[in-house]
């Protein structure tokens, strides 16, 4: 566990093969108002990560982002029934086995609207991802939206794969297969990318690699060149 700021923390977890490649995987908590824990895209819950949570405060809310991010989430509800569970639209349709509380969409009012902001980031056939900003700490939360690997987490082979995805640190970005996807979408990208960049961050979380601590937003419009 590391906290990044006041109220807010992240948690690493353990590696899952993704197309060949070793990905990390990372899980963010914000505690609200009330000891209220916002949780997203959780990680395999063990009974010492569970004890870790409850320490912070009540587990109230489970966030699924997109559809890749959506394994452990059954586990969660299950060790905390009373907390609500959300998801895209993608993700309920793909996991009907959970019984989401709420569905993130463009226009949704949430229970954490005064402390989180949230955008749909649609215009790509493949996914959506539903994109967060912790206010109090200038934080925004993606899941893959960017992938920022460490060079060193890779072999050399799969380091030069990594590299032609465009996801290696210190300058990651969406990787290449989901860039392409927006094909006839990038005029809703733009628009996106644009509220994005007027939250202006100050650091970036991501699931899968590493943090951007400084000059946040002028990361993200960096690697969001490819929407222009």
């Amino acid at each position: 566990m590391e906290a990044l700021a006041d109220h807010i923390w992240i948690f690493d977890g353990e590696t899952v093969p993704f197309f060949t490649l070793p990905y990390s995987t990372r899980m963010t908590v914000v505690r609200l108002p009330g000891e209220r824990l916002w949780v997203h895209s959780p990680i395999r819950l063990t009974d010492s990560l569970q004890q870790e949570v409850s320490a912070l405060g009540k587990v109230e809310w489970l966030i699924a982002p997109n559809h890749l991010h959506h394994l452990f989430i059954s586990d969660w509800a299950q060790a905390f029934p009373d907390a609500q569970t959300y998801g895209t639209r993608e993700v309920a349709k793909k996991r009907p086995d959970i019984d989401f509380t709420g569905l993130l969409t463009e226009h949704g009012q949430y229970p954490w609207h005064s402390d989180i902001e949230q955008l749909l980031f649609t215009g790509s056939p493949a996914m959506q991802e539903c994109v967060f900003f912790h206010r109090a700490s200038s934080t925004l939360i993606l899941t893959d939206l960017i992938e920022n690997f460490n060079p060193r987490h890779f072999t050399p082979l799969k380091r030069l794969l990594a590299r032609l995805s465009g996801i290696l640190a210190p300058n990651g970005k969406t990787p290449i297969d989901w860039r392409t996807s927006f094909l006839f979408g990038k005029h809703r990208a733009r628009q996106h990318v644009q509220t994005i960049l007027n939250w202006q961050p100050q650091r970036i979380v991501m699931a899968h690699g590493e943090i951007i601590r400084e000059k946040a937003t002028e990361h993200f419009r960096k690697a969001f060149r490819w929407v222009w």
